[in-house]
């Protein structure tokens, strides 16, 4: 059964990202939700190199028969080398999973031409969400500034209070800690789904059995590749399940209400010798420059747990 709030208003999206195991869940998320028109998905290489993530958004818009356009990107950051998270994803980004050689071919145009060209032909009414390294996501704003008032918002799933690849700094800032700096310091309006928010989208056994009943051939898919996302979380960090942190941004979209969110001062650490790629986040108004900086990011906290898995569940029934 897919979800159907006649509440909630039709919304546009552009989904950005680096295709491993969460953002999986985030674009089925999207896929299977009516509110949500996906005009489509921009690769970056950051859990595994392009040319693997490119490959799973191709594959999973083909398992359940999605037309998408998919238009690769970045094959590395701005300035630093690539570093993958094989460790996390496996090096296909999506081990677990029967996987298999899509038919379907991205699109000719570069994720970055994509990302311009849609954003410049829209009515400021797309929000852009950006779920990997922020990479194709400043080199658009670089490349053409007539864009950043085009954005409705820009729905990050990024940094946090703590760090997962560093003590002070998670992956996907980590990555491209001088992209995420442009990006953070446009005029976007942003939400910030920090790892503090995502790891709260456990997926618990009981939802491993939720997914598993459904009985279709995209929930074994689903399941199939969430039970090795799962191992590999327990095995590193003793969590019994795995959060999938990515479709927390697409859950904010469909439905705000989804975590609760504050705004603060969000700023990107570029020079430290152990903090590079941290999200400084200035909860109780600390920062002492002259003028006082304002807070320019809603940073969600916390997640509605029941809702959240409610969507997820509803999305992924909805296929075949």
């Amino acid at each position: 059964m897919k979800i159907t709030n006649q509440n909630l208003p039709y919304k546009k999206m552009i989904y950005d990202g680096d295709p491993g195991h969460d953002d999986i869940m985030a674009i089925l998320l999207a896929l299977g939700t009516p509110e949500i028109e996906l005009l489509g998905i921009t690769t970056v290489a950051g859990n595994a190199t392009l040319e693997m993530t490119t490959r799973n958004a191709l594959m999973v818009t083909e398992l359940v028969g999605s037309d998408v356009p998919v238009a690769a990107g970045c094959a590395g950051p701005l300035v630093r080398p690539l570093y993958t998270a094989p460790m996390v994803h496996g090096a296909s980004g999506l081990e677990g999973a029967e996987l298999f050689e899509p038919n379907r071919k991205p699109l000719t145009m570069h994720a970055v031409d994509f990302l311009i060209d849609t954003f410049l032909q829209s009515e400021g009414d797309i929000t852009l969400v950006a779920a990997g390294p922020l990479t194709n996501v400043a080199l658009a704003m670089r490349r053409e500034p007539r864009i950043i008032p085009k954005i409705k918002q820009l729905v990050i799933m990024g940094g946090g209070r703590f760090g997962n690849i560093t003590p002070a700094a998670e992956f996907n800032i980590w990555s491209d800690a001088e992209a995420a700096k442009i990006v953070f310091e446009s005029s976007v309006p942003k939400i910030m789904c920090g790892i503090d928010l995502t790891y709260q989208a456990v997926a618990t056994p009981e939802m491993m059995a939720r997914i598993q009943a459904i009985g279709s051939k995209t929930s074994k898919f689903v399941h199939d590749f969430m039970q090795f996302y799962c191992a590999q979380s327990k095995s590193r960090t003793g969590r019994n399940g795995a959060p999938v942190n990515d479709a927390c941004c697409v859950a904010y979209l469909i439905d705000p209400e989804v975590f609760t969110a504050h705004m603060r001062r969000v700023d990107i650490e570029t020079k430290g010798e152990f903090t590079y790629g941290m999200t400084c986040i200035d909860v109780f108004r600390m920062n002492s420059g002259a003028p006082l900086l304002e807070p320019n990011v809603l940073v969600g906290e916390t997640l509605n747990f029941d809702k959240f898995w409610d969507m997820m569940i509803s999305a992924i029934a909805s296929f075949r």
